[in-house]
């Protein structure tokens, strides 16, 4: 598959992945200096790069395992969305979840876009629902 991707500015860092076999390809902050995130504040932070994803796909935003482990820094949503027919900026919201003042550095790799396909439905509103062992049993209810 091949991707269109614009750089917005020239210190733009187009996304990478970790090795041959990575699912995620890794986004970079695009900052004109070093960016302070307090504990419990969220920044959104630019990436420089717009996409045009497939039709069918959308771009799924997730945390870098060590940012998020190391730091305590991960998106804000927790997963964002990219939609196929967006084209302007992806930007990552950075959640602080330390107790600690952060700082993201320009070129830093602050998140992972994994590129995912979707199935578009429409909802038929009925009456009732088709029976299952489980029924409405929610949270815990499976052991």
């Amino acid at each position: 598959m091949r991707i269109e991707i614009r750089k917005l500015c020239d210190s733009a860092v187009l996304p990478v992945r970790g090795s041959e076999e990575a699912a995620g390809y890794d986004l970079c902050a695009n900052l004109s200096g070093p960016l302070k995130i307090g504990p419990g504040e969220t920044a959104k932070v630019g990436t420089g790069l717009a996409l045009a994803i497939p039709r069918g796909y959308f771009g799924a935003i997730f945390a870098r395992s060590g940012l998020s482990v190391k730091q305590g820094l991960r998106p804000a949503n927790c997963t964002g969305v990219v939609d196929s027919d967006y084209r302007g900026e992806v930007i990552v919201a950075l959640h602080n979840d330390s107790g600690e003042p952060r700082t993201i550095d320009p070129g830093e790799r602050i998140a992972q876009i994994i590129l995912l396909p979707y199935l578009a439905a429409e909802f038929d509103e009925v009456k009732e629902l088709d029976e299952t062992d489980r029924g409405d049993g929610g949270f815990g209810s499976t052991g």
